[in-house]
């Protein structure tokens, strides 16, 4: 009986969603919060408008291939359809009713480029002050992250800008791995960050993160020991930062680690 509620900021709609319900929690208005997003836009009118925009892969004689975030020949997203939803729940409402707790959520962040309506700013400024402020906000140390869902949808622009700035906050952590969850599924749009935050808690849970498939020519600026290719690796994920990007400059990161019960003061 809290906040009920929908937000639309594009296709970072879900971590938005994910982060004002945690608010919600932490401000004392709910215990329990249900957060994500869902999208099915495969009908002519949601093509029609991505095709004008000219962001939608014309691989069309290899659609297996066709997303390829990172790679030298990748030439727009694929869209995809989906839905994804977390259980936030206040830890001691949690403790109480003897809930299996798969992850904790540290907190998170969203900015504005205030550059260009469908196009990233061209050194990934909003996105780094984005990636800085959920650090902050959550008081994690940058060394302390480990592993990145990135938002990488294959584009030619947006790949290389995410890149740049997590190179920026993180390029001194020689444990970083960086994975995209959309190399596989292609681009849920709204619903992009809750699968790619699922995807995030189930390798804090399993401790294996997912391969990012089609990398087979990488932009000579991509460090492949960071990337996970075409093998899913093993990782003990310390922190891990999930990011989601949409049209009109929206940016959000939130954070996750594994949640440990000497940790909870």
């Amino acid at each position: 009986m809290g906040p009920n509620y929908s937000i639309s900021t594009a296709c970072a709609t879900s971590n938005f969603c994910i982060l004002s319900a945690a608010n919600h929690i932490l401000r004392g208005e709910a215990d329990v919060m249900l957060s994500g997003g869902s999208d099915s836009a495969i009908i002519p009118i949601g093509l029609g408008g991505f095709i004008a925009c000219r962001s939608l892969s014309q691989r069309n004689n290899a659609p297996h291939k066709a997303s390829r975030p990172w790679d030298v020949d990748r030439d727009g997203f694929v869209m995809g359809e989906g839905a994804g939803v977390l259980l936030l729940e206040e830890l001691e409402h949690a403790k109480d009713r003897g809930a299996t707790i798969y992850a904790e959520f540290l907190g998170g962040s969203f900015t504005c480029d205030a550059y260009h309506m469908t196009e990233p700013h061209p050194e990934g400024a909003g996105i780094s002050l984005c990636i800085e402020n959920a650090l902050a906000q959550a008081g994690v140390r940058k060394e302390d992250v480990n592993y990145v869902n990135a938002h990488a949808t294959s584009t030619r622009a947006g790949d290389l800008q995410e890149y740049k700035a997590l190179m920026k906050v993180f390029g001194q952590n020689p444990e970083l791995k960086v994975n995209s969850t959309k190399s596989m599924i292609g681009h849920l749009l709204g619903a992009a960050g809750a699968v790619e935050a699922v995807a995030t808690v189930q390798a804090i849970r399993t401790g294996w993160i997912h391969p990012t498939i089609n990398v087979d020519n990488p932009e000579k600026e991509i460090d492949m020991n960071i990337i996970v290719g075409a093998q899913k690796e093993r990782l003990d994920i310390k922190v891990a930062l999930s990011n989601s990007f949409g049209f009109g400059g929206h940016n959000s990161s939130i954070l996750f680690s594994p949640y440990v019960e000497s940790n909870d003061n």
